[in-house]
């Protein structure tokens, strides 16, 4: 078992079990691509130690994460730039327009007409201004969802194009809400930072993800103008584990993915997908261990196919008994406390329920101290206080952490309903592409591979990898065997596999030649 870091206190919370359990914190609403956009802000304040641990800081980090105002407003509160510049007014009245409309949008934050009054040198035309913005906008996440446009971003293209989710009341002041920035970037941080390799790692990503000179991070530098940060450090969430094997695979599958021949903005997209589903598999590892459970976590998949209902079934199945095990890890948490030493220790003392509240306490940052204890919690049998607490922490964990291996899951292409009335694994085109780019150097064989990522991301898809299945005569060893041939066969339309002969298959990376670390 790993050692724990000690957990501080959490004053955003009423109590910590979640957080006792996975950190502070994942959360739901903030997917995979949303997480690493969130860890390379972190990454960015942090480019003179990049994924080097903060030694005076209990296993937290500190950063400023750029807020970058203008630029979001370009983009994503500026309607009007495209009626301007497809009109056929002067060059300098579109400008004249196009500032006076812009300023009625200002929030206070410098992001007033005279704050952008740069943009006028920028570029030699209003035009070309505008092209600017459309290509930026077009690049980026979710651009034509209906989010706050203070919460849409950018594509990272470089330093300048970073920066932190905000809500913006109606008198401009600014807070970071938490909710499509929770932290969970953070962790990630965190995780890779206490990884074997993650000072490698640190410095590959601050050579190619930071380049200043990159033609799209220019433009977006063109536009935002000198970057705007807080005042004020900020000190990252809490993770507690000080090491564990998932945070060395995550930043195992980013030394891969990164060292393929392909332009760092492409592996982006593969980067996402491979941490989303690392960062599942620590959230139900975590869980699965919590709750008593030895077992690997496994991904039963379904390689979609007309005829595949009974791997369908169980897939489905695998699926439930993975939603489960976070639930059975809040309850097993708690209730652990009743099985310490300190517990037993307790009915030595003078007041062994005092004593036992103490306990509670400490552990879970409940029930209140008495200046806040609305509900007379303490003055309640410890045994009775357990039971109340479980009550109050299972619905809050359904609100959101119990939600992340629904949404998580659906967004890296790992779960579906096609073809089915419940949701279970059945993995995308762009999902298995990012799996092989993580996996295979140059080529493989294909049973070896589909060993590796059995191992790996817990990916049963044929009859080796699922015997546990057959000889619990779960579903048929002939089925499974089918399972693995659809899924040949489907790389072979990717253009991932190569059949030499009926028996002889080999998984080919597209982009196996591998790069300098500097490039």
């Amino acid at each position: 078992m790993s050692e724990v870091i000690k957990r501080p206190e959490i004053r955003s919370v009423d109590f910590c079990v979640d957080e006792n359990i996975w950190g502070h914190r994942l959360y739901d609403e903030q997917l995979p691509h949303l997480t690493v956009l969130e860890f390379l802000g972190v990454l960015g304040s942090n480019l003179d130690k990049p994924l080097r641990p903060h030694d005076s800081l209990g296993g937290a980090v500190k950063f400023k994460p750029q807020r970058q105002m203008r630029l979001r407003g370009l983009l994503f509160n500026n309607p009007y730039v495209e009626s301007i510049a497809e009109s056929k007014l002067a060059d300098e009245e579109k400008w004249r327009q196009w500032f006076e409309k812009f300023d009625h949008g200002k929030t206070g934050n410098g992001d007033s007409a005279s704050d952008v009054a740069y943009l006028r040198q920028s570029f030699t035309s209003f035009d070309d201004f505008s092209k600017a913005i459309e290509l930026l906008r077009s690049s980026s996440f979710e651009s034509r969802s209906n989010k706050r446009w203070s919460s849409k971003f950018v594509f990272p293209f470089g330093p300048d194009a970073l920066y932190e989710d905000l809500q913006i009341n109606a008198k401009g002041n600014m807070s970071n809400d938490r909710r499509f920035f929770a932290r969970t970037g953070e962790l990630l941080y965190l995780m890779l930072t206490r990884a074997k390799r993650g000072a490698e790692l640190g410095d590959l990503l601050a050579n190619r993800l930071f380049e200043r000179s990159a033609p799209m991070n220019r433009l977006a530098h063109a536009l935002q103008g000198t970057p705007q940060l807080p005042e004020e450090a900020r000190l990252s969430g809490y993770l507690p584990e000080v090491s564990n094997p998932r945070f060395d695979q995550i930043c195992e599958d980013w030394l891969a993915i990164l060292s393929r021949d392909m332009p760092v903005y492409d592996a982006l997209e593969h980067l996402i997908a491979i941490t989303g589903l690392n960062m599942l598999l620590y959230f139900l590892e975590r869980a699965k261990r919590v709750a008593g459970h030895d077992e690997p976590v496994e991904f039963v998949c379904e390689i979609v196919s007309k005829d595949g209902r009974k791997v369908r079934a169980l897939s489905g199945d695998s699926y439930l008994a993975n939603q489960g095990y976070p639930e059975k890890a809040i309850r097993a948490h708690i209730e652990s406390i009743r099985s310490e030493k300190a517990w037993f220790d307790a009915a030595e003392v003078e007041f062994p329920d005092a004593e036992r509240v103490t306990l509670l306490r400490e552990a879970f940052q409940w029930p209140p101290a008495d200046d806040k204890d609305d509900e007379g919690y303490s003055s309640r049998n410890p045994d009775d206080l357990v039971s109340k607490l479980v009550d109050l922490a299972l619905p809050r964990h359904a609100q959101h952490v119990g939600k992340i291996h629904a949404s998580w899951s659906r967004a890296i292409g790992l779960s579906s309903r096609r073809l089915s009335r419940r949701y279970r694994y059945a993995p995308n085109d762009r999902l298995l592409k990012s799996i092989v780019i993580a996996i295979v150097g140059d080529r493989m064989q294909f049973d070896e591979f589909l060993l590796e990522a059995k191992r790996r991301y817990g990916l049963v898809i044929g009859d080796a990898e699922g015997s546990r299945l057959v000889e619990a005569k779960s579903i048929d060893q002939a089925e499974l065997s089918e399972n693995r041939d659809n899924l040949e066969a489907r790389l072979v339309g990717l253009g991932l596999v190569r059949r030499l002969s009926d028996s002889c298959s080999f998984v080919e990376n597209p982009f196996a030649f591998e790069v300098e670390a500097a490039c």
